[in-house]
Protein backbone atom coordinates (compact mmCIF):
# COMPACT_ATOMS: atom_id res chain seq x y z
CA UNK A 1 0.00 0.00 0.00
CA UNK A 2 2.66 2.54 0.07
CA UNK A 3 2.73 3.95 -2.76
CA UNK A 4 -0.87 3.76 -3.92
CA UNK A 5 -1.80 6.90 -2.38
CA UNK A 6 -1.03 8.62 -6.20
CA UNK A 7 -4.19 6.82 -7.51
CA UNK A 8 -6.67 7.36 -5.23
CA UNK A 9 -6.65 10.82 -6.51
CA UNK A 10 -9.05 13.01 -8.22
CA UNK A 11 -7.30 13.92 -11.25
CA UNK A 12 -5.40 10.73 -11.59
CA UNK A 13 -4.75 10.04 -15.30
CA UNK A 14 -5.30 6.45 -17.00
CA UNK A 15 -1.89 6.79 -17.84
CA UNK A 16 -0.92 5.99 -14.11
CA UNK A 17 0.38 2.65 -14.00
CA UNK A 18 -0.11 1.87 -10.42
CA UNK A 19 -3.38 1.13 -9.02
CA UNK A 20 -5.62 0.26 -5.88
CA UNK A 21 -5.53 -2.55 -3.78
CA UNK A 22 -9.21 -4.18 -2.34
CA UNK A 23 -7.68 -3.39 0.97
CA UNK A 24 -7.13 0.39 -0.07
CA UNK A 25 -10.68 0.72 -2.06
CA UNK A 26 -12.09 -1.17 0.84
CA UNK A 27 -10.96 1.47 3.35
CA UNK A 28 -12.30 4.23 0.94
CA UNK A 29 -15.62 2.83 1.56
CA UNK A 30 -15.57 2.67 5.25
CA UNK A 31 -13.69 6.07 5.33
CA UNK A 32 -16.45 7.80 3.20
CA UNK A 33 -18.98 6.66 5.30
CA UNK A 34 -17.91 6.48 8.86
CA UNK A 35 -17.97 10.83 9.34
CA UNK A 36 -20.17 12.90 11.11
CA UNK A 37 -23.44 11.09 11.13
CA UNK A 38 -22.37 7.77 13.53
CA UNK A 39 -21.72 10.57 16.16
CA UNK A 40 -25.27 12.28 15.68
CA UNK A 41 -27.41 8.76 16.05
CA UNK A 42 -28.61 8.08 19.41
CA UNK A 43 -30.22 11.38 19.55
CA UNK A 44 -31.31 11.52 16.06
CA UNK A 45 -33.44 8.23 16.72
CA UNK A 46 -34.31 8.72 20.20
CA UNK A 47 -36.25 11.51 18.88
CA UNK A 48 -38.35 9.62 16.74
CA UNK A 49 -38.83 5.98 17.69
CA UNK A 50 -37.25 3.44 20.23
CA UNK A 51 -36.20 0.67 20.45
CA UNK A 52 -38.46 -1.82 18.58
CA UNK A 53 -38.72 1.18 15.82
CA UNK A 54 -34.99 1.36 15.77
CA UNK A 55 -34.53 -2.16 15.18
CA UNK A 56 -37.17 -2.07 12.52
CA UNK A 57 -34.76 1.26 10.94
CA UNK A 58 -31.62 -0.79 10.65
CA UNK A 59 -33.50 -3.34 8.88
CA UNK A 60 -35.08 -1.74 6.44
CA UNK A 61 -32.39 0.90 6.02
CA UNK A 62 -29.47 -2.17 5.79
CA UNK A 63 -31.42 -4.03 3.48
CA UNK A 64 -32.15 -1.33 1.13
CA UNK A 65 -28.74 0.29 1.20
CA UNK A 66 -27.62 -3.58 0.74
CA UNK A 67 -29.53 -4.15 -2.49
CA UNK A 68 -27.73 -0.83 -3.45
CA UNK A 69 -24.61 -2.08 -2.83
CA UNK A 70 -25.06 -4.93 -4.92
CA UNK A 71 -26.53 -2.37 -7.55
CA UNK A 72 -23.06 -0.69 -7.27
CA UNK A 73 -21.59 -4.31 -7.34
CA UNK A 74 -23.49 -5.90 -10.63
CA UNK A 75 -22.57 -2.18 -12.34
CA UNK A 76 -19.08 -2.58 -11.82
CA UNK A 77 -18.63 -5.71 -13.39
CA UNK A 78 -21.35 -5.47 -15.83
CA UNK A 79 -20.18 -1.80 -17.51
CA UNK A 80 -15.87 -1.43 -16.30
CA UNK A 81 -15.70 1.06 -18.97
CA UNK A 82 -18.15 3.69 -16.85
CA UNK A 83 -16.13 5.58 -14.55
CA UNK A 84 -17.50 7.85 -11.79
CA UNK A 85 -20.19 5.23 -10.96
CA UNK A 86 -23.42 7.14 -10.27
CA UNK A 87 -22.78 9.68 -12.44
CA UNK A 88 -21.78 7.27 -15.28
CA UNK A 89 -24.72 4.96 -15.22
CA UNK A 90 -27.00 7.95 -14.90
CA UNK A 91 -25.86 9.04 -17.98
CA UNK A 92 -25.63 5.43 -19.69
CA UNK A 93 -28.88 4.86 -18.93
CA UNK A 94 -31.26 7.67 -19.24
CA UNK A 95 -29.22 10.30 -21.28
CA UNK A 96 -27.15 13.43 -20.69
CA UNK A 97 -29.12 15.79 -19.14
CA UNK A 98 -30.43 13.21 -16.88
CA UNK A 99 -26.83 11.72 -15.87
CA UNK A 100 -25.94 15.64 -15.42
CA UNK A 101 -28.30 15.64 -12.80
CA UNK A 102 -26.87 12.83 -11.33
CA UNK A 103 -23.41 14.17 -11.36
CA UNK A 104 -24.92 17.47 -10.20
CA UNK A 105 -26.56 16.01 -7.20
CA UNK A 106 -24.48 13.87 -6.57
CA UNK A 107 -21.57 16.58 -6.16
CA UNK A 108 -23.65 18.67 -4.06
CA UNK A 109 -24.53 16.08 -1.81
CA UNK A 110 -20.49 15.92 -1.11
CA UNK A 111 -20.49 19.43 -1.15
CA UNK A 112 -22.86 19.91 1.66
CA UNK A 113 -22.28 16.74 3.63
CA UNK A 114 -18.95 18.54 4.13
CA UNK A 115 -20.78 21.14 5.99
CA UNK A 116 -22.26 19.18 8.71
CA UNK A 117 -18.80 18.15 9.54
CA UNK A 118 -17.63 21.49 10.28
CA UNK A 119 -20.73 21.93 12.53
CA UNK A 120 -20.46 19.31 14.50
CA UNK A 121 -16.72 19.85 15.17
CA UNK A 122 -18.20 23.43 16.51
CA UNK A 123 -20.79 22.12 18.30
CA UNK A 124 -18.17 19.22 19.91
CA UNK A 125 -15.73 22.24 21.04
CA UNK A 126 -18.95 24.44 22.32
CA UNK A 127 -19.47 22.45 24.94
CA UNK A 128 -15.93 23.79 26.34
CA UNK A 129 -16.16 27.05 24.32
CA UNK A 130 -19.47 28.76 24.64
CA UNK A 131 -19.31 31.10 21.90
CA UNK A 132 -19.40 28.54 19.48
CA UNK A 133 -22.98 27.30 20.65
CA UNK A 134 -24.65 24.51 18.71
CA UNK A 135 -22.02 24.94 15.37
CA UNK A 136 -24.32 27.97 14.27
CA UNK A 137 -22.96 31.27 15.99
CA UNK A 138 -20.85 33.84 14.13
CA UNK A 139 -18.28 32.65 15.83
CA UNK A 140 -18.03 28.68 14.52
CA UNK A 141 -19.30 29.80 10.96
CA UNK A 142 -16.33 32.25 10.78
CA UNK A 143 -13.67 29.42 12.19
CA UNK A 144 -15.36 26.54 9.98
CA UNK A 145 -14.70 28.93 6.96
CA UNK A 146 -11.18 29.19 7.90
CA UNK A 147 -11.13 25.29 8.36
CA UNK A 148 -12.86 24.82 5.22
CA UNK A 149 -10.08 26.85 3.44
CA UNK A 150 -7.43 25.20 4.94
CA UNK A 151 -8.64 21.86 3.65
CA UNK A 152 -8.83 23.48 0.12
CA UNK A 153 -4.92 24.11 0.41
CA UNK A 154 -4.23 21.09 1.67
CA UNK A 155 -5.63 18.84 -0.86
CA UNK A 156 -4.29 21.62 -3.72
CA UNK A 157 -0.77 20.99 -2.41
CA UNK A 158 -1.10 17.05 -3.80
CA UNK A 159 -2.75 14.19 -3.32
CA UNK A 160 -0.51 11.91 -2.63
CA UNK A 161 -0.13 13.73 0.90
CA UNK A 162 -3.51 14.01 1.50
CA UNK A 163 -4.92 9.87 0.44
CA UNK A 164 -1.61 9.46 2.97
CA UNK A 165 -3.45 10.77 6.37
CA UNK A 166 -7.13 9.25 4.77
CA UNK A 167 -5.40 5.53 5.48
CA UNK A 168 -4.09 6.95 8.68
CA UNK A 169 -7.50 8.38 9.95
CA UNK A 170 -10.07 5.38 8.42
CA UNK A 171 -8.00 3.05 11.37
CA UNK A 172 -8.15 5.91 13.82
CA UNK A 173 -11.56 6.70 13.91
CA UNK A 174 -12.51 3.25 14.44
CA UNK A 175 -11.31 3.42 17.56
CA UNK A 176 -13.45 5.50 20.05
CA UNK A 177 -16.85 3.84 18.08
CA UNK A 178 -15.77 0.54 19.32
CA UNK A 179 -14.74 1.36 22.34
CA UNK A 180 -18.14 3.34 23.30
CA UNK A 181 -19.94 0.51 22.06
CA UNK A 182 -18.10 -1.89 24.37
CA UNK A 183 -17.97 0.55 26.90
CA UNK A 184 -22.01 1.30 26.65
CA UNK A 185 -22.57 -2.74 27.03
CA UNK A 186 -20.14 -3.07 30.06
CA UNK A 187 -22.49 -0.62 31.57
CA UNK A 188 -25.82 -1.57 29.77
CA UNK A 189 -29.08 -1.28 31.85
CA UNK A 190 -31.39 -3.92 30.89
CA UNK A 191 -34.44 -1.92 32.90
CA UNK A 192 -33.80 1.49 30.79
CA UNK A 193 -33.63 -0.82 27.67
CA UNK A 194 -36.88 -2.38 28.49
CA UNK A 195 -38.57 0.81 29.49
CA UNK A 196 -37.49 2.66 25.84
CA UNK A 197 -38.53 -0.63 23.95
CA UNK A 198 -42.25 0.87 22.17
CA UNK A 199 -41.56 4.86 21.95
CA UNK A 200 -45.12 5.48 23.59
CA UNK A 201 -44.03 8.69 23.99
CA UNK A 202 -44.15 9.72 20.06
CA UNK A 203 -46.84 10.26 17.96
CA UNK A 204 -47.56 8.73 15.08
CA UNK A 205 -47.54 5.20 14.39
CA UNK A 206 -44.84 2.96 13.94
CA UNK A 207 -44.81 3.08 10.73
CA UNK A 208 -44.64 6.91 11.16
CA UNK A 209 -41.71 6.48 13.19
CA UNK A 210 -39.39 4.22 11.05
CA UNK A 211 -40.00 6.74 8.60
CA UNK A 212 -38.70 9.42 10.70
CA UNK A 213 -35.82 7.69 10.85
CA UNK A 214 -34.90 7.12 7.21
CA UNK A 215 -33.02 10.34 6.42
CA UNK A 216 -29.97 9.85 9.01
CA UNK A 217 -29.44 6.40 7.85
CA UNK A 218 -29.16 7.72 4.38
CA UNK A 219 -26.40 10.28 5.38
CA UNK A 220 -24.46 7.51 7.42
CA UNK A 221 -24.84 5.13 4.66
CA UNK A 222 -23.19 7.54 2.12
CA UNK A 223 -20.11 6.27 1.29
CA UNK A 224 -21.52 2.31 -0.04
CA UNK A 225 -20.53 3.74 -3.76
CA UNK A 226 -17.27 4.87 -2.83
CA UNK A 227 -15.26 2.35 -3.99
CA UNK A 228 -17.64 2.67 -7.68
CA UNK A 229 -17.03 6.20 -7.76
CA UNK A 230 -12.97 5.48 -7.91
CA UNK A 231 -13.31 2.13 -9.93
CA UNK A 232 -11.15 3.64 -12.64
CA UNK A 233 -8.10 2.79 -10.00
CA UNK A 234 -8.79 -0.79 -8.86
CA UNK A 235 -6.23 -3.18 -9.63
CA UNK A 236 -8.94 -5.74 -10.48
CA UNK A 237 -12.14 -4.55 -11.44
CA UNK A 238 -14.25 -7.52 -9.49
CA UNK A 239 -12.35 -5.64 -6.29
CA UNK A 240 -14.99 -2.35 -7.01
CA UNK A 241 -17.73 -4.68 -5.79
CA UNK A 242 -16.08 -6.80 -3.03
CA UNK A 243 -15.05 -3.50 -1.35
CA UNK A 244 -18.36 -2.03 -1.89
CA UNK A 245 -19.57 -4.93 -0.08
CA UNK A 246 -16.80 -5.57 2.17
CA UNK A 247 -16.99 -1.53 3.68
CA UNK A 248 -20.76 -2.15 3.57
CA UNK A 249 -21.54 -4.85 6.03
CA UNK A 250 -18.22 -3.64 8.60
CA UNK A 251 -20.15 0.22 8.98
CA UNK A 252 -23.84 -1.36 9.20
CA UNK A 253 -22.54 -3.51 12.29
CA UNK A 254 -21.29 -0.27 13.75
CA UNK A 255 -23.81 1.93 13.03
CA UNK A 256 -26.69 -0.43 13.95
CA UNK A 257 -24.76 -0.95 17.50
CA UNK A 258 -24.12 2.42 18.43
CA UNK A 259 -27.85 3.20 18.22
CA UNK A 260 -29.18 -0.06 19.90
CA UNK A 261 -26.86 0.34 22.96
CA UNK A 262 -27.79 3.54 23.91
CA UNK A 263 -31.13 2.97 24.81
CA UNK A 264 -29.88 0.44 27.36
CA UNK A 265 -27.62 3.81 28.73
CA UNK A 266 -30.47 6.54 29.44
CA UNK A 267 -33.96 7.32 28.89
CA UNK A 268 -34.56 8.30 25.00
CA UNK A 269 -36.35 11.31 26.11
CA UNK A 270 -33.34 12.43 27.55
CA UNK A 271 -31.17 11.06 25.25
CA UNK A 272 -33.48 13.20 22.43
CA UNK A 273 -32.91 16.28 24.28
CA UNK A 274 -28.28 15.99 23.72
CA UNK A 275 -26.66 18.12 21.96
CA UNK A 276 -25.09 16.71 18.72
CA UNK A 277 -22.35 14.75 19.43
CA UNK A 278 -25.25 12.85 21.15
CA UNK A 279 -22.64 9.86 21.47
CA UNK A 280 -21.10 12.14 23.96
CA UNK A 281 -23.81 12.74 26.04
CA UNK A 282 -24.56 9.34 26.31
CA UNK A 283 -20.92 8.42 27.13
CA UNK A 284 -20.58 10.93 29.71
CA UNK A 285 -23.85 9.24 31.25
CA UNK A 286 -22.48 6.14 31.29
CA UNK A 287 -18.95 6.25 32.68
CA UNK A 288 -18.90 10.40 33.17
CA UNK A 289 -16.99 13.78 31.88
CA UNK A 290 -13.56 11.84 30.43
CA UNK A 291 -16.30 10.11 27.90
CA UNK A 292 -17.60 13.05 26.38
CA UNK A 293 -13.91 14.15 26.08
CA UNK A 294 -13.29 10.79 24.71
CA UNK A 295 -15.80 10.88 22.03
CA UNK A 296 -14.73 14.54 21.10
CA UNK A 297 -11.69 13.91 20.64
CA UNK A 298 -12.78 10.54 18.16
CA UNK A 299 -15.59 13.00 16.32
CA UNK A 300 -12.56 15.37 15.21
CA UNK A 301 -10.29 12.67 14.08
CA UNK A 302 -13.34 10.96 12.55
CA UNK A 303 -15.09 14.27 10.54
CA UNK A 304 -11.58 15.64 9.51
CA UNK A 305 -10.67 12.07 7.95
CA UNK A 306 -14.09 11.96 6.33
CA UNK A 307 -14.15 15.24 5.30
CA UNK A 308 -10.84 15.01 3.72
CA UNK A 309 -12.14 11.70 1.61
CA UNK A 310 -15.63 13.45 0.49
CA UNK A 311 -13.52 16.32 -1.18
CA UNK A 312 -11.47 13.84 -3.05
CA UNK A 313 -14.49 12.36 -4.22
CA UNK A 314 -16.58 15.34 -4.83
CA UNK A 315 -13.69 17.02 -7.26
CA UNK A 316 -13.53 13.45 -8.86
CA UNK A 317 -17.02 13.34 -10.08
CA UNK A 318 -16.58 16.64 -11.21
CA UNK A 319 -13.15 16.15 -12.93
CA UNK A 320 -14.41 13.10 -14.42
CA UNK A 321 -17.74 14.59 -15.57
CA UNK A 322 -15.73 17.41 -17.18
CA UNK A 323 -12.91 15.10 -19.34
CA UNK A 324 -16.02 13.05 -20.12
CA UNK A 325 -17.28 16.79 -21.66
CA UNK A 326 -20.37 16.24 -19.54
CA UNK A 327 -19.48 19.48 -17.49
CA UNK A 328 -17.08 22.96 -18.74
CA UNK A 329 -13.89 22.55 -19.60
CA UNK A 330 -12.51 24.57 -17.11
CA UNK A 331 -12.77 21.53 -14.84
CA UNK A 332 -10.10 19.38 -16.68
CA UNK A 333 -7.56 22.32 -15.06
CA UNK A 334 -4.94 20.36 -13.17
CA UNK A 335 -1.95 21.33 -11.14
CA UNK A 336 1.55 19.75 -11.98
CA UNK A 337 0.41 17.27 -8.90
CA UNK A 338 -2.53 16.05 -10.67
CA UNK A 339 -4.94 18.04 -8.33
CA UNK A 340 -8.40 19.04 -10.30
CA UNK A 341 -7.44 22.45 -8.93
CA UNK A 342 -10.88 24.09 -10.29
CA UNK A 343 -13.37 21.61 -9.46
CA UNK A 344 -11.42 21.53 -6.39
CA UNK A 345 -11.80 25.06 -6.13
CA UNK A 346 -15.85 24.92 -6.60
CA UNK A 347 -16.53 22.17 -4.48
CA UNK A 348 -14.74 24.29 -1.50
CA UNK A 349 -16.87 27.71 -2.96
CA UNK A 350 -20.43 25.40 -2.80
CA UNK A 351 -19.55 24.22 0.72
CA UNK A 352 -19.15 27.64 1.36
CA UNK A 353 -22.09 28.77 0.60
CA UNK A 354 -24.36 26.00 2.53
CA UNK A 355 -22.53 27.00 5.15
CA UNK A 356 -23.62 30.25 5.33
CA UNK A 357 -26.87 29.52 4.76
CA UNK A 358 -27.09 26.95 8.03
CA UNK A 359 -26.40 30.62 9.94
CA UNK A 360 -30.31 31.35 9.27
CA UNK A 361 -31.65 27.75 9.38
CA UNK A 362 -33.40 26.42 12.87
CA UNK A 363 -30.71 23.37 13.47
CA UNK A 364 -27.68 23.73 11.24
CA UNK A 365 -26.33 20.10 12.03
CA UNK A 366 -29.72 18.80 10.99
CA UNK A 367 -30.36 20.87 7.94
CA UNK A 368 -27.21 20.08 6.36
CA UNK A 369 -27.65 16.69 7.23
CA UNK A 370 -31.13 15.77 6.04
CA UNK A 371 -29.87 18.15 2.53
CA UNK A 372 -27.26 15.74 1.91
CA UNK A 373 -29.22 12.86 1.83
CA UNK A 374 -31.77 14.04 -0.13
CA UNK A 375 -29.31 15.44 -2.71
CA UNK A 376 -28.15 11.85 -2.93
CA UNK A 377 -31.76 10.33 -3.70
CA UNK A 378 -31.89 11.44 -7.59
CA UNK A 379 -28.25 9.87 -8.12
CA UNK A 380 -28.87 6.96 -6.37
CA UNK A 381 -32.66 6.41 -7.75
CA UNK A 382 -31.12 6.47 -11.53
CA UNK A 383 -28.52 4.05 -10.62
CA UNK A 384 -31.02 1.62 -9.27
CA UNK A 385 -33.22 2.32 -12.54
CA UNK A 386 -30.44 1.87 -14.79
CA UNK A 387 -29.88 -1.78 -13.12
CA UNK A 388 -33.40 -2.57 -13.98
CA UNK A 389 -32.99 -1.43 -17.49
CA UNK A 390 -30.06 -3.60 -18.27
CA UNK A 391 -31.93 -6.26 -17.02
CA UNK A 392 -35.31 -5.56 -18.82
CA UNK A 393 -33.00 -4.99 -22.11
CA UNK A 394 -30.76 -8.19 -21.35
CA UNK A 395 -27.96 -5.72 -22.54
CA UNK A 396 -24.63 -7.01 -21.03
CA UNK A 397 -26.67 -10.51 -19.97
CA UNK A 398 -25.91 -12.74 -22.99
CA UNK A 399 -25.54 -16.23 -22.27
CA UNK A 400 -26.50 -15.55 -18.54
CA UNK A 401 -28.32 -18.34 -16.13
CA UNK A 402 -31.54 -17.99 -15.17
CA UNK A 403 -30.17 -18.32 -12.08
CA UNK A 404 -27.73 -14.76 -12.92
CA UNK A 405 -31.10 -13.28 -14.79
CA UNK A 406 -33.79 -13.78 -11.65
CA UNK A 407 -31.09 -12.62 -9.09
CA UNK A 408 -30.15 -9.36 -10.54
CA UNK A 409 -33.73 -8.28 -11.35
CA UNK A 410 -34.65 -8.78 -7.65
CA UNK A 411 -32.31 -6.98 -6.94
CA UNK A 412 -32.57 -3.99 -9.09
CA UNK A 413 -36.38 -4.05 -7.99
CA UNK A 414 -36.00 -4.02 -4.39
CA UNK A 415 -33.15 -1.10 -4.83
CA UNK A 416 -35.71 1.08 -6.51
CA UNK A 417 -38.26 0.62 -4.60
CA UNK A 418 -36.20 1.31 -1.70
CA UNK A 419 -34.47 4.44 -2.92
CA UNK A 420 -38.66 5.93 -4.34
CA UNK A 421 -39.22 4.85 -0.60
CA UNK A 422 -36.40 7.41 0.51
CA UNK A 423 -38.03 10.05 -1.76
CA UNK A 424 -41.48 9.94 -0.05
CA UNK A 425 -39.72 9.34 3.66
CA UNK A 426 -37.40 12.64 3.00
CA UNK A 427 -40.66 14.79 2.66
CA UNK A 428 -42.22 17.16 -0.29
CA UNK A 429 -40.15 20.45 1.40
CA UNK A 430 -36.58 18.60 1.64
CA UNK A 431 -37.57 17.99 -1.99
CA UNK A 432 -38.47 21.00 -3.45
CA UNK A 433 -35.59 22.28 -1.43
CA UNK A 434 -33.32 20.57 -3.20
CA UNK A 435 -34.60 21.99 -6.84
CA UNK A 436 -32.97 25.02 -5.75
CA UNK A 437 -29.69 23.72 -6.65
CA UNK A 438 -30.92 21.63 -9.31
CA UNK A 439 -32.08 25.01 -11.62
CA UNK A 440 -28.83 26.95 -11.15
CA UNK A 441 -27.13 24.45 -11.76
CA UNK A 442 -28.23 23.95 -14.80
CA UNK A 443 -26.09 26.90 -16.05
CA UNK A 444 -23.05 24.60 -16.60
CA UNK A 445 -24.75 21.90 -18.83
CA UNK A 446 -25.13 25.24 -20.78
CA UNK A 447 -21.85 26.07 -20.66
CA UNK A 448 -20.99 23.05 -21.61
CA UNK A 449 -23.23 22.45 -24.80
CA UNK A 450 -22.33 25.80 -25.78
CA UNK A 451 -18.57 24.87 -25.52
CA UNK A 452 -19.25 22.33 -28.13
CA UNK A 453 -21.07 23.95 -30.60
CA UNK A 454 -24.17 22.25 -29.73
CA UNK A 455 -28.18 23.04 -29.56
CA UNK A 456 -28.55 23.98 -25.51
CA UNK A 457 -31.97 21.11 -24.95
CA UNK A 458 -33.06 18.73 -27.15
CA UNK A 459 -36.93 19.09 -26.74
CA UNK A 460 -37.32 16.34 -23.81
CA UNK A 461 -34.23 17.91 -21.89
CA UNK A 462 -36.17 21.26 -22.26
CA UNK A 463 -39.33 19.63 -21.18
CA UNK A 464 -37.28 18.27 -18.43
CA UNK A 465 -35.90 21.80 -17.66
CA UNK A 466 -38.61 23.68 -17.79
CA UNK A 467 -40.51 21.02 -15.11
CA UNK A 468 -37.05 21.41 -13.04
CA UNK A 469 -37.40 25.29 -12.91
CA UNK A 470 -40.98 25.37 -12.06
CA UNK A 471 -40.44 23.19 -8.76
CA UNK A 472 -37.92 25.55 -7.93
CA UNK A 473 -40.25 28.33 -8.41
CA UNK A 474 -42.88 26.24 -5.91
CA UNK A 475 -40.01 26.02 -3.29
CA UNK A 476 -38.71 29.53 -3.63
CA UNK A 477 -42.67 30.58 -2.93
CA UNK A 478 -42.73 28.12 -0.24
CA UNK A 479 -39.74 29.57 1.97
CA UNK A 480 -41.06 32.69 1.15
CA UNK A 481 -44.44 32.23 2.58
CA UNK A 482 -43.12 30.30 5.53
CA UNK A 483 -44.98 27.01 4.49
CA UNK A 484 -41.18 25.53 3.57
CA UNK A 485 -38.84 26.42 6.11
CA UNK A 486 -34.89 25.19 7.00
Amino acid sequence: MANEGTTAAPGSTTSITTKVSLLTLTAMVVGSMVGAGVFSLPRRFAQETGVMGALIAWVVAGAGMLMLAFVFQRLAMRKPDLDAGVYAYAKAGFGEYTGFFAAAGYWASACVGNVTYWVLIMSTLGQWIPALGAGDTVLALALSTVGLWLFFLLVRRGIKEATAINRIVTVAKLIPIIVFVLLALFVFDPTAFAENWGGADYAGSLFDQVRGTMLVTVFVFLGVEGASVYSRHAKRREDVGRATILGFLSVFAIFASVTIVSYGIMPMAEIAELRQPSMAGVLEAAVGEWGSVFVGVGLIISVLGAYLAWTLMAAEVLFVAAKDRDMPRFLTRQTDRDVPVNALLLSTSLSQVVLILTYFSEDAFDFALDMTAVMTLIPFLLAALYAVKLRATRETYDGAPPSTLRGDLVVAVLATVYTAFLVFAAGASLVLVSFLFYAPATILFVMTRREQGRKVFAPAELALFVVVVAIAVVAVTGLATGWISI
